[in-house]
């Protein structure tokens, strides 16, 4: 119950601050882990394939052990201490381990450069929260990648961590983070990490496979609560939402694209190099700044029902 309350209390301070920038994030520490493994592995396997591929395994189990354990022992020995120090610290944590507030703000820094005409700044705010080169989009193009982001992002920064923390506390949660922070490091399908980060985008696309369909899902009843269009939000989920090379990725992006009656995705550069990609949603009407707000507002509302449907669900399960 008290990790509940305690999931409750970051939930509330996340939507209230935001990530406090002041203080050292533990996310940060286990990349800092990866990094120091990944060069580590590289040492020893050189390019050997299947090296690689078993030092990702390795990697893998290593990072997840640490970051969960050391969390767990932590908030032990603070219990040991006194139940008011555990549930201050888990408080804290869940608090740092939630993304709603700091998304709503990076997105908004590309809102508000769009809106006072300054192209070159919005495509510098949107380069922070998104992986794809920026340099030459265009207007809708920059507001489409914010959208996208925090469509997106709903899922693997708000609602999926928040499901991990519902059921499991703080450790669980930072069990998710390190799987999510491994796959964005090295879990990619260039030749540099083909083989050592193999094994963290298939076990990230695993562990996301639900959550990613309960956001969906959730994020449909917010378009309708929100008066967005919450019947076309389904709709070009179920005709869109495998439109993506990632099995996860297109699920949320779907749904907002349908409740905001936009077309997202589409052809992209990473690293000077075209992507080709399907479009998610119809063009109903142009993408326009004002889209951000309401991703944003999406997102919101889809964070406070994964909070109250599931905390009503923990509850019945520990009564």
């Amino acid at each position: 119950m008290m990790s509940l309350i305690a999931c409750g209390t970051g939930f509330v301070l996340d939507f209230l601050f935001g990530d406090p920038i002041w203080l050292y994030h533990p996310v940060r520490l286990i990349g800092a882990l990866i990094a120091w493994l990944e060069k580590l592995a590289r040492k020893v396997c050189g390019e050997n394939r299947q090296a690689l591929l078993t030092a990702g395994v390795v990697l893998w189990i290593i990072v997840v052990s640490i970051s969960t354990a050391v969390p767990y022992a932590l908030l032990y020995a603070a219990g040991v201490l006194h139940p008011a120090a555990r549930f201050v610290l888990e408080s804290f944590w869940c608090y740092q381990l939630l993304a709603a507030k700091s998304l709503k703000l990076e997105s908004m820094k590309v809102y508000d450069k769009i809106k006072n005409r300054d192209l070159e700044g919005a495509r510098r705010a949107v380069s922070m929260i998104v992986g794809r080169d920026t340099e030459s989009l265009d207007e809708e193009g920059v507001v489409k990648a914010a959208v996208e982001t925090v469509a997106e992002n709903t899922s693997d920064g708000v609602t999926a961590p928040l499901l991990f923390l519902m059921i499991g506390g703080a450790p669980l949660g930072f069990f998710y983070k390190a799987v999510n922070t491994m796959d964005s490091m090295i879990g990619y399908k260039d030749e540099k990490y083909l083989y050592l980060g193999r094994c963290a985008a298939k076990l990230d696309d695993v562990l996301n496979y639900l959550p990613a369909r309960l956001s969906a899902v959730l994020m449909t009843l917010a378009a309708y609560l929100l008066k967005m269009d919450g019947h076309g939000a389904w709709r070009i989920y179920l005709r869109d939402r495998r439109k993506h090379a990632s099995p996860n990725s297109a699920q949320t992006e779907a749904v907002c694209a349908g409740a905001l009656g936009i077309r997202l995705a589409g052809d992209a550069y990473y690293f000077g190099k075209l992507y080709k990609k399907e479009y998610i949603g119809d063009a109903t009407r142009p993408v326009e700044a004002e889209d951000i707000k309401r991703a944003d507002r999406l997102m919101y509302g889809t964070a406070v029902l994964t909070f109250v449907v599931f905390g009503i669900i923990r509850l019945a399960v520990l009564v």
